[in-house]
């Protein structure tokens, strides 16, 4: 209590000697500009550096709460000008909360005509502390210097809080200016040790991208995040590491693609990335080799930014890489085995995948996990893993417990698709016959769960029971998949369509087909005009059946030479040599 009287006297008693010198600077400011700045009674105080001290020690017992020292340290004769006799205010009625007052009074302080001086002390600080030199008395002692420069960001930071954002980004950017005009070359280690300045040009450094995001100007916090970090503020290890991670999150997110930076003066030689996705990349990259070397706190999110980058660009074989490299402790080992597990499925090397899901699967507390359950069924009916699929599928079936509908459908899906390739491969009919039941009631119910309708669940719906000869309920199905896709899907024209044909209905299944063909693109047609050729054969029509396989082989002679014979070997040239030899089999 007795704390708190004291630091109330003490804030009343600094305003009135602040408002004393404000009072007695706006007089001679109206008598006579140049003497109130170079030879009043006030300024020469100044200058004889009589502030530089008893400031110094004012702030410093202000921040300690020494209220009696501080109070003697006062009236013993600290003698303030116009304008710092306004910081000193401004401050006081910024942390009392007054936005708008500080506001005011930061108005009233001249700053243009206080940089130059500013400078110059700032120079001649950074250069002493390099020489070890004696040099004349700077025009401005450094505590002068950090009261005003404390000034200008508690001004951005009153305007940021009433929503002024661009005037708040204008006026942090004045400090900054400052500095690098003062020391191009960036400031010396332990500038400003004793006062603020160093603290205060940190917070600057920080707050400026910042102040650009909130206003709406996204190339000009693109620009301040580059400044902040190319050019040497003096700053931790911790607020640069924080400055990439806030960089690179809004290189990704932003949606706005910037000017690549102009790195070719700084790193001759060097990998120079060429849009926002390579600029964050390198960012998170760096941020994750700090990591491991230890020179920051490790944060989880950066890696998260990072699979994200990754991903976007297609480089899923270098981000797992990146997982491999990361030390213990960043990510926990099931989150990490299931994200590698992911890279690799991504670059087709489903046996690696697969491994590293039933490394997490096999025992513990997370053996029941429902993500790597789904996934590991997924990957083993892709495999044709038909027995391992249908356990996983049923283990996680299992472990939803009346959870997410979708998250069981899903499930019911791929115990369905199991259940239904491995009747193919059942050695009795009993088998078979079981397997085929239990995969169209899972795939029925998995249909009745989804609340969104699921052309997963439709296809294979529709396909099992025309596996199955339920054609009515095949066509049903297959119908309404169209319908759900609007007809963007090939694979679901022409599964209508040869159920339509295995029920003998030749002109609706034509029909279908023609109304594929005219929704699918030449190159895409091969499949098509296959499919209508035999069912035009089916009904005897074999001179249209002709002209349709004329048409398809005149479409795979122009797909054919549309490769050049280093790339005749490609997939796609591959299947279309396929489809010519089953063509003329045809025929």
């Amino acid at each position: 209590m007795e704390g708190r009287k004291g630091r109330g006297r003490l804030r009343n008693f600094v305003r009135r000697m602040a408002m004393e010198c404000l009072c007695s600077g706006e007089q001679l400011k109206n008598a006579d500009e140049t003497f109130r700045s170079s030879d009043s009674t006030i300024t020469k105080d100044f200058s004889a550096s009589g502030y530089s001290s008893r400031n110094g020690e004012v702030e410093q017992y202000l921040d300690n709460g020494n209220i009696e020292e501080a109070e003697l340290s006062l009236r013993e004769g600290v003698c303030l000008n116009y304008e710092e006799a306004r910081a000193l205010l401004g401050r006081l009625e910024y942390q009392r909360g007054h936005a708008e007052a500080a506001l005011r009074v930061f108005d009233g302080i001249d700053i243009s005509s206080l940089v130059p001086k500013m400078k110059i002390s700032i120079a001649r600080k950074a250069v002493r502390r390099k020489t070890r030199s004696q040099w004349d008395s700077p025009p401005m002692p450094l505590h002068a210097v950090s009261l005003l420069m404390e000034a200008i960001y508690l001004k951005a930071r009153a305007l940021h809080d009433l929503g002024k954002f661009k005037d708040a980004a204008q006026e942090c950017r004045t400090i900054l200016d400052i500095v690098e005009a003062a020391i191009p070359e960036g400031l010396p280690a332990g500038f400003g040790k004793g006062c603020k300045l160093n603290e205060i040009i940190c917070k600057a450094v920080e707050f400026l991208p910042e102040l650009w995001k909130l206003g709406g100007f996204s190339l000009e916090a693109i620009s301040s995040y580059r400044r902040s970090l190319l050019n040497n503020w003096n700053l931790d290890g911790e607020t640069i590491a924080n400055i990439q991670k806030e960089f690179a999150a809004f290189l990704l997110y932003s949606g706005c693609e910037a000017r690549p930076p102009n790195l070719h003066a700084q790193l001759d030689g060097s990998f120079v990335p060429r849009n926002n996705l390579e600029e964050a990349t390198l960012l998170l990259m760096i941020l994750l080799r700090k990591f491991n070397l230890g020179r920051v706190e490790r944060d989880p999110t950066v890696m998260h930014h990072l699979t994200f980058a990754l991903s976007m660009s297609g480089q899923l074989k270098p981000l797992a890489v990146q997982f491999e490299e990361l030390l213990p402790g960043l990510l926990d080992k099931r989150e990490w085995s299931y994200n590698v597990a992911l890279c690799y499925l991504a670059e087709e090397d489903d046996f690696t995948a697969l491994n590293l899901l039933k490394r997490i699967l096999k025992s513990g507390q997370d053996s029941d996990n429902l993500k790597e359950l789904l996934l590991a069924s997924k990957v083993c009916v892709e495999k044709s893993a038909h027995a391992e699929g249908a356990s996983y599928a049923r283990r996680a079936i299992a472990n939803i417990h009346g959870g997410c509908e979708q998250l069981a459908g899903t499930a019911g899906v791929l115990l369905g698709v199991t259940l239904s390739n491995q009747a193919r491969y059942a050695i009795s009919d009993a088998e078979r016959a079981s397997w085929q039941c239990e995969a169209l009631e899972v795939l029925a119910s998995a249909e009745k769960n989804m609340h969104v309708k699921d052309s997963m669940v439709m296809y294979n719906l529709s396909l099992e029971n025309a596996e199955q000869r339920k054609l009515d309920a095949a066509v049903f199905y297959a119908k309404k998949l169209v319908k759900l896709e609007a007809g963007s899907e090939l694979r679901s024209w022409l599964l209508l369509a040869r159920i339509l044909s295995a029920q003998k209905l030749f002109a609706d299944a034509e029909t279908i087909v023609d109304a594929a063909l005219d929704q699918t693109g030449k190159w895409n047609q091969g499949d098509l005009l296959r499919t209508k050729a035999r069912i035009q054969a089916a009904q005897g029509q074999f001179g249209a059946a002709v002209g349709t396989y004329t048409q398809l082989l005149a479409l795979i002679q122009l797909r054919t030479k549309s490769f050049s014979p280093r790339t005749s070997l490609t997939k796609g040239a591959e299947d279309d040599k396929n489809l010519e030899t089953e063509t003329w089999k045809t025929l």
